[in-house]
C-alpha cells in the first residue's frame, strides 16, 4: 500500500474515533477531502488531488479561477486516432512557445509547480525570477517511445521543460547545464526534485538520451521519478 494510502486509511480511522472534530482542522495540504488550493503549500495529498482534477472539470477550472489563473476551457477535439484533447486550456504565462496547450489538470500542477518550485528554486540560487520558461511542447500523438501505449502527450497531459531565462538575462538549459556542479545545474536538480512531489510522471537526462535536452512532466497512470 503507498504512503497516501496509508495516510488516508490512519486519517479515516482517526476521523470515526474523532468525529468531525478531526479533519475540518487540518491545513488543507494535510486533509485528503478538502478541495485543493493552487496558491497554497503543497502536502502529501497534492498529487492525488490534482490526478483526482480529471474526473471533475468544473472543480479544476474553478481552482484556477480561484488561484487566480485565466484559464478558458476549451471544446473537447482530438488530435488525431486515440488522441483525445478532453477539458483542455491554453495556460497563459512567459512561455516560449506561448500558451502552451495542456488539460486543466496539468495546468493546475503546473501552477503548483511554479509557485512552489520553480520561482523558489531560482530565487534560492540565483537571486532573481523567472522572466521565460522554455518548453518543447505538450501535444504529440504519437505512442510512448519503444512502446504501444499512447504517450500522456497525446491528451496534451505533459509537458517538456526544455530551460529558462532569468529574470537577469541568464539562461539555464537542461541539455547544457543538467549534471553540472555549478548554480544552474543544483537549480535543475532541485527543480527535478520538486516535481516529483507534484506530478505523476517526472523524467530527465537521468532516464535516458531521450531525455537528455528535458525534463518531462505529466499526471498520467504510471509514477516515476527519473
Amino acid at each position: 500500500m503507498g504512503g497516501v494510502r496509508r495516510v488516508i486509511l490512519l486519517l479515516l480511522i482517526l476521523g470515526s474515533v474523532a468525529g468531525a472534530w478531526l479533519l475540518p482542522r487540518l491545513p488543507e495540504a494535510w486533509n485528503p477531502f478538502a478541495p485543493i488550493d493552487l496558491a497554497g503549500p503543497t502536502g502529501p495529498f497534492t498529487r492525488h488531488k490534482l490526478r483526482g482534477l480529471a474526473g471533475d472539470p468544473a472543480a479544476c477550472f474553478a481552482a484556477l479561477e480561484a488561484a487566480g489563473i485565466a484559464a478558458t476551457p476549451l471544446p473537447d477535439a482530438s488530435a488525431g486516432p486515440d488522441c483525445p484533447l478532453r477539458d483542455t486550456t491554453r495556460l497563459p504565462g512567459p512561455f516560449d512557445p506561448a500558451r502552451p496547450l495542456l488539460t486543466c489538470p496539468m495546468a493546475a500542477a503546473w501552477s503548483v509547480y511554479e509557485r512552489q518550485v520553480l520561482d523558489p528554486a531560482a530565487q534560492a540560487h540565483f537571486g532573481t525570477g523567472i522572466a521565460r520558461v522554455r518548453h518543447l511542447g505538450t501535444l504529440s500523438c504519437r505512442n510512448v517511445r519503444g512502446g504501444s501505449r499512447r504517450s500522456q502527450h497525446a491528451s496534451a497531459n505533459a509537458i517538456d521543460l526544455a530551460g529558462l531565462r532569468l529574470d537577469d538575462g541568464r539562461e539555464v538549459s537542461v541539455l547544457r547545464d543538467w549534471g553540472r556542479e555549478t548554480a544552474a545545474g543544483a537549480f535543475l536538480r532541485d527543480a527535478r526534485d520538486g516535481a516529483c512531489r507534484i506530478f505523476a510522471a517526472v523524467l530527465g537526462p537521468d532516464r535516458d538520451a531521450a531525455h537528455a535536452n528535458h525534463v518531462h512532466l505529466d499526471l498520467g497512470r504510471w509514477s516515476a521519478c527519473q
